[in-house]
């Protein structure tokens, strides 16, 4: 991350600009007049901008407009009406590590336990402030969470507090975008991308409107339908100059354009590595949800139910792999409906088995047996049965399935009505309640509509039933649609495709939607969408071979990449756990020492992950030889507590182990 310079007496004293409050008020008030949105009732807005050289009572109607349109712009979802305290204070980091760089976000939540690393907590209110007396405000700020942690949520929550008065007082004016909202675009000026916020802006622009206390806000960079090239981008100084989307964000990064306004950049983890580090003043991290906080998501979904809630929560606490994922607001609140509903449903099952939901794909199965409900209780039918929805599941997975599976091949994650088009996507179909449930409509300032699922989980959900009905037909690779047929079809020639591009997937893009692809073979997931999204017995003469063929994929590698453990974790989708069973006893009777081809050691860096034994310390005393220890160091970076005694190492595993404890990516506290 890019140092910040000390600032002088002298420079303090001119950061706000030298033209008079007499020029700026003329000028942002002509910036402030532009057209509000209709509707809504318009919160409460303070009458008088605190600590502003611009709060001339001449000027109050028409600020008080401008933060008026905001707040109805921003909306008041229930979200935002509680806000949780976690989203009043980040945690300030030190740049990415390799984990956030390179793995899919489950990896991510998974291999670190759902902890964080210790980093220093800075308040929303402090987030564009200097840290010290002798630094200035950060210019770049990104803050980063995985997919569904809540970024989005947090903007809005900042503009409203700026909006109502109560936060970013050091701010005349704050930019809202998305990238949403600029993916429309394919040219775009520094001018007009200001215009498409605030038509009225006039052709003055910010030159002398105080830059200097203008926050631009950039939400969603992961969602910009064109990565970011700092290395091949020519720099453009011109404000009026229309340039691509992309190269007009690097350029405004790189201070090429709006040098002296303040901007922040809210992206998941690994697209924000996108943007070199030399750029970065600040860099913040949204932190999930604690235990207390689940309990209090889970409370609200259900305030009335309190044995349900009971129920849920003890799900929720009894599998350590569930807990992990659901300090993810958004997976949370996922869990939350797809437990209920499988707890309502439990009366009325055939088969007791199939219940409780066991793995990932089995807890989305309930999910989207949910939709169905949903879907049949809004054409008029009370209490509808599978069979009488069925027809809705597979047309939606018909319909949005191959626009989800090339969305995801391609790294696309929002979606406009050229895009339905090109897909055959039925817009008229998108309004039905079962649609809602996994596709969330949005529009954008330019007055087109954006599509997008409402977490990167469904989308890859919908992407694998997609690729699991597909097969049976397809006499192509689904990944190319090219027009070259094989010589032998069938669905394990499929899976053997998705699973070879998985494992070359350096981003672990693809890594859940292999579990889901291996998970819908899993006979308890059969038997619970049998007639409405799969076929009864479908596909499940390969259960055996899809099982040899993932543990085929463990390589006898240097290392244990994450891709290894994603392996195991597709077979315990599949419900083929003998693997991660052997590894686990042999764990409990000290006889690990024994089992040291790769697929063991992957299946012992999947149960440092998973396993409710290695929750607390992992114990692999007297069970690991120097290659074997190699190994797993990767893996062993996120334990909180080792023990490694009575293992004979030497010098260079123990010099090894000491570097690995002093990278930025360690999370060991404790080793014996």
């Amino acid at each position: 991350m890019r140092k910040q310079e000390v600032r002088t007496g002298g420079a303090a004293s001119q950061a706000y600009g030298t033209s008079s409050p007499a020029e700026q008020v003329k000028a942002l008030v002509d910036l402030l007049a532009w057209k509000g949105s209709q509707g809504g009732q318009t919160p409460q807005v303070p009458d008088r901008l605190p600590d502003s050289p611009l709060s001339h009572h001449s000027n109050d109607s028409r600020i008080r407009r401008y933060r008026e349109a905001l707040l109805r712009r921003m909306g008041g979802g229930p979200e935002l009406s509680s806000p949780s305290h976690r989203l009043a204070s980040l945690l300030l980091v030190e740049g990415l590590t390799d984990l956030q760089l390179t793995e899919h976000d489950f990896t991510q939540v998974e291999a670190t336990r759902g902890g964080r690393r210790p980093a220093r907590p800075i308040g929303l209110d402090r987030l564009f402030l200097p840290l010290s007396r002798v630094s200035i405000p950060p210019r770049i700020s990104i803050t980063v969470g995985v997919a569904g942690m809540g970024k989005t949520t947090l903007v809005r929550h900042f503009v409203r507090l700026w909006a109502q008065g109560q936060l970013g007082k050091n701010f005349l004016l704050v930019l809202p975008l998305t990238f949403r909202d600029l993916n429309v675009h394919e040219k775009l000026s520094a001018d007009r991308l200001l215009c498409s916020v605030f038509p009225n802006i006039g052709e003055a622009g910010l030159d002398v409107a105080a830059p200097g206390r203008v926050l631009l806000v950039l939400d969603g960079l992961d969602e910009c339908k064109t990565p970011l090239d700092f290395s091949n981008t020519v720099a453009c100084t011109d404000p009026k100059k229309e340039i691509q989307v992309d190269h007009l964000i690097t350029n405004i990064v790189r201070g090429n354009l709006f040098p002296e306004v303040s901007v922040w950049i809210t992206s998941r983890p690994s697209v924000a590595g996108q943007i070199p580090g030399g750029l970065v003043d600040r860099m913040t991290e949204l932190r999930g949800f604690t235990e207390e906080e689940i309990k209090v998501c889970l409370e609200r979904m259900f305030p009335e139910e309190q044995t349900l809630l009971d129920q849920v929560l003890s799900r929720v606490q009894a599998d350590r792999a569930l807990y992990l994922m659901c300090t993810v607001p958004a997976f949370c609140s996922l869990t939350g409906v797809a437990l209920g509903h499988s707890y309502r449903s439990r009366p009325t099952l055939q088969d007791a088995e199939l219940w409780p939901p066991r793995t990932l794909c089995e807890l989305y199965s309930w999910y989207f047996r949910m939709a169905l409900v949903r879907e049949g209780q809004e054409k008029g039918k009370v209490s509808p049965r599978l069979e009488q929805v069925a027809h809705s599941g597979r047309k939606m997975v018909g319909t949005l399935g191959r626009l989800a599976f090339h969305g995801l091949v391609k790294r696309k994650y929002v979606f406009y009505e050229q895009d339905m088009k090109a897909f055959g996507v039925d817009l008229t179909l998108l309004q039905s309640a079962l649609c809602s449930c996994f596709l969330q409509r949005e529009e954008t300032l330019a007055s087109s509509v954006a599509y997008c699922f409402t977490h990167l989980s469904l989308q890859e959900f919908v992407a694998a039933a997609y690729y699991y009905s597909a097969s049976r037909r397809a006499i192509f690779d689904l990944f190319t649609e090219s027009g070259m047929s094989w010589p032998r079809l069938g669905f394990l020639t499929h899976f053997r495709s998705a699973a070879q591009r998985a494992m070359q997937a350096e981003d672990g893009r693809l890594d859940v939607f292999l579990r889901f692809l291996s998970g819908l073979l899993s006979p308890r997931v059969n038997a619970l969408l049998a007639g409405s999204l799969l076929g009864q017995g479908e596909h499940q003469g390969c259960r055996a071979q899809v099982a040899e063929l993932l543990q085929g994929c463990l390589q006898p590698d240097t290392a244990v990449c994450a891709r290894a453990i994603n392996v195991l974790h597709c077979l315990n989708e599949l419900q083929h756990t003998e693997l991660a069973c052997s590894v686990e006893e042999a764990m409990e009777s000290g006889a690990l020492a024994r089992l040291t081809s790769p697929s063991h050691r992957a299946a012992l860096a999947y149960l440092l992950q998973v396993s409710d034994t290695c929750s607390h310390e992992a114990n692999l005393s007297l069970c690991l030889s120097q290659s074997v220890l190699q190994s797993l160091l990767p893996q062993l970076l996120y334990c909180q507590s080792l023990r490694l005694d009575t293992n004979q190492f030497r010098d260079p595993v123990m010099e090894l182990l000491g570097s690995v404890l002093s990278g930025k990516d360690c999370r060991i506290q404790k080793i014996r």
